[in-house]
């Protein structure tokens, strides 16, 4: 990875509004795997002082998101099996603190294997006004639109400080 990489604009550049959303996703999801590439368990887990930010922790974090907004709150399925049983009020950050435990395999493909369940989810909605089968505490239900436009920008602001963390890991930049 080099500040020579090229930039890969999301495509396409003429589609619908469901095809212009799921390609910025899908765009962002490789930043973000391309960051955390080719590292071992140590550089995963190195931080940033004064951050405790890692980009195992990032990645973990990734995968809960990906499953929560997509698979739970717009789906109504279950929650990874990884992130069921915690007590995320015992530990709010809990998904940054096991990822210095987990592999680099098991991490990256616990991420491939949320973005795949995302995208099986996102395949059966037709229409993108569908609200969430779970409610916010205030019972409202957002729009698969949202939850979709939401991970756009969460996956973005992730791979954005996965950047900072890759460059001071091994230096490498570039998209």
């Amino acid at each position: 990875m080099s500040t020579d990489d090229a930039r890969t604009d999301p495509r396409p550049f003429d589609g619908d509004e469901r095809a212009t959303l799921l390609g910025f996703l899908a765009g962002q999801r490789e930043i973000l795997r391309r960051k955390c590439a080719g590292l071992d368990a140590d550089q995963l887990a190195r931080t940033l002082p004064p951050s405790t930010l890692t980009l195992g922790g990032l990645l973990n974090h990734a995968t809960l998101n990906e499953n929560w907004w997509f698979v739970v709150r717009l789906g109504g399925g279950a929650p990874h099996p990884a992130f069921a049983e915690v007590d995320f009020d015992a530990d709010p950050d809990f998904e940054f603190h096991e990822a210095a435990h987990l592999s680099p395999e098991e991490l990256r493909c616990r991420y491939d294997d949320a973005c795949a369940a995302s995208d099986a989810v996102l395949a059966g909605i037709d229409d993108l006004s569908t609200r969430t089968v779970a409610a916010t505490r205030d019972g409202e239900r957002m729009s698969a639109r949202w939850v979709l436009l939401h991970m756009v920008e969460e996956t973005a602001r992730h791979a954005g400080h996965a950047d900072l963390l890759r460059e001071a890991v091994d230096g490498a930049t570039g998209e």
